[in-house]
């Protein structure tokens, strides 16, 4: 009897099936953690290209938005397209650390039904079907947050089609800028060639009177006593000339050309200390500002005048010689623009 007992005992033999199942368990914890793994690097990888295509789709939206003030609604448009994407991105990334909890408890779940594990089928069964559709669940929201990063791509690409547009539009508008200031600096250039043309042939006679480039150069003995700047009689009569024939230049310049008759005066560098002039900045200011009040008074406009004094400090001819004393009291007339 007792012999019998025995070869019953040795007959049932539990641990084979056990350790199948714990194997079984064993397998399927790693899949899971192969799967969480790869979603991890896939996920990461993914967003991290998102996160820099839209810091710099930011920038250069932001950059064009401060060149084309005018376009306020259709950056509004973008403004409002970037925020749902972020939005969108937000929740994204909010699905990811949801599915990262629940990784983790599950990782915790299996941990401790293997601490608890008996070899009993039916509870296997149980636990794999759970398993299975955990995995089923997280397939589901994978392929959700898939369709959100196509959602988010599209966008992205209509934000470039947008950028491109503008892009087009800003340098359609540079270029048309570019050629109508080309087109009135030829204008007033024009004018200059004109004014400057009749004032050789009216001033030639007098071998004082110099053209250095684009500017008029008076001498100050011509037009002011030594130490003044009241006007003489002969300063008189050639500035009179030349109020002559800027008014007759001036009514063909049209209106929306910008320019304006400047009048700077020069000193030696002899300084000057008297009441009325306590330096040379005073003198070289009061004999410019001569002149533009007497060519008012010939009709010439006045908010198309300015007057500035430069004292000794822009001479022409170095030394201090009488010759280059001379040459550098001096006042320039040049025909610009404002």
């Amino acid at each position: 009897m007792i012999g019998y007992r025995r070869r019953a005992r040795s007959a049932i033999n539990i641990w084979p099936g056990f350790v199948d199942a714990l194997s079984a368990l064993l397998m399927l914890v790693i899949f899971m953690l192969l799967v969480y793994v790869v979603s991890q690097l896939y996920l990461s990888q993914t967003l991290s290209d998102r996160d820099s295509e839209l810091a710099r789709l930011s920038s250069r939206l932001a950059e064009i938005s401060s060149l084309l003030g005018v376009q306020e609604e259709r950056n509004d448009a973008l403004e409002r397209e970037m925020q749902r994407v972020q939005q969108q991105l937000g929740e994204s990334l909010a699905l990811n650390d949801e599915l990262e909890m629940e990784l983790e408890e599950t990782q915790d779940q299996a941990i401790s039904r293997q601490n608890d594990l008996e070899a009993a089928l039916d509870q296997e069964e149980r636990l794999a079907a759970s398993q299975r559709a955990l995995l089923q669940q997280l397939s589901d929201r994978i392929g959700a947050l898939q369709q959100q990063l196509a959602t988010i791509t599209t966008a992205l690409e209509l934000q470039e089609e947008l950028t491109a547009d503008k892009e087009a539009e800003l340098r359609d508008v540079s270029q048309r800028l570019n050629t109508l200031l080309a087109e009135r600096v030829n204008q007033l250039q024009r004018y200059q060639s004109e004014f400057f043309g009749r004032l050789r042939e009216i001033l030639q006679d007098n071998e004082n009177i110099r053209v250095v480039g684009d500017r008029f150069l008076l001498p100050s003995e011509l037009l002011f006593a030594s130490g003044s700047a009241n006007l003489g009689t002969s300063g008189r009569r050639e500035l009179d000339k030349l109020a002559s024939v800027l008014l007759d230049v001036v009514e063909k310049i049209p209106d929306d050309i910008d320019w304006i008759l400047r009048i700077d005066g020069h000193t030696d560098r002899i300084p000057i200390d008297t009441p009325a002039f306590p330096s040379n900045w005073e003198l070289s200011t009061a004999r410019a500002v001569s002149v533009v009040r007497y060519l008012a008074e010939q009709g010439v406009p006045e908010d198309r005048m300015a007057a500035a004094g430069f004292g000794e400090f822009f001479p022409v001819a170095e030394g201090m010689s009488e010759e280059a004393l001379r040459r550098n009291r001096r006042i320039e007339i040049k025909l610009t623009d404002r």
